[in-house]
């Protein structure tokens, strides 16, 4: 038998996550996460692969655990609900008690140099995903009836995550949760309404 892991995995990953949240990923060093973890740096090494490694597994976590309400939103029968459910979300993360302000994909992509291009791909990757999921509901929401004709699903879709991109760094920056909502009570003012059929 092999000796016992001397931390436990799910705590070590939560502190990473939280960590790359904070200072994002080139912001956060080795030592950081090893002191923060407490852990060796063979065991992050034995465990996670690397720094790089590390990292994408506490992204991956962070989607689970803080962005399940995306495809959650995704679900609502109207348009119009998804993209207030999905801006309330971010702002909601954004802004939470027990975490760091801001969003981990934003915060991990900024000031990136060329040493961390492939984690900055990653995460652009990651977000133009979110945009294409959420272009396609949109779009279903068109050949539904649900937004009226002339307003492209995928610009509507760009438009929504570039106002949650915004609040994050807002709110990295100190904006508290209620000044958030007001933001996206006046982006949800411009929001096309589908024309009522005449009887």
């Amino acid at each position: 038998m092999g000796r016992p892991r001397e931390f436990d995995v799910d705590d070590a990953l939560e502190t990473a996550m939280e960590l790359f949240w904070r200072k994002g990923y080139e912001g956060t060093s080795l030592t950081d996460l090893t002191e923060g973890m407490g852990i060796t740096k063979p065991s992050l090494y034995g465990v996670f692969g690397n720094k790089e490694g590390l990292f994408l597994k506490a992204l991956e976590r962070y989607e689970r655990t803080k962005m399940n309400f995306f495809h959650e939103a995704l679900k609502e029968p109207k348009a119009r609900d998804v993209a207030e459910k999905i801006l309330r979300g971010f702002a909601d993360s954004q802004t939470a008690e027990t975490g760091p302000s801001g969003c981990l994909g934003i915060n991990g992509a900024l000031a990136c140099s060329e040493a961390a291009a492939e984690i900055q791909k990653c995460l652009i990757e990651n977000r133009q995903r979110g945009e294409r999921d959420l272009g396609r509901r949109f779009e279903r929401a068109a050949k539904e009836g649900d937004l009226p004709a002339g307003h492209e699903p995928y610009d509507l879709a760009r438009y929504i995550m570039t106002i949650s991109q915004g609040t994050a760094i807002q709110a990295a920056s100190g904006a508290d949760r209620p000044a958030l909502y007001r933001v996206i009570d006046m982006a949800l003012q411009f929001w096309p309404e589908a024309a009522v059929p005449q009887s």
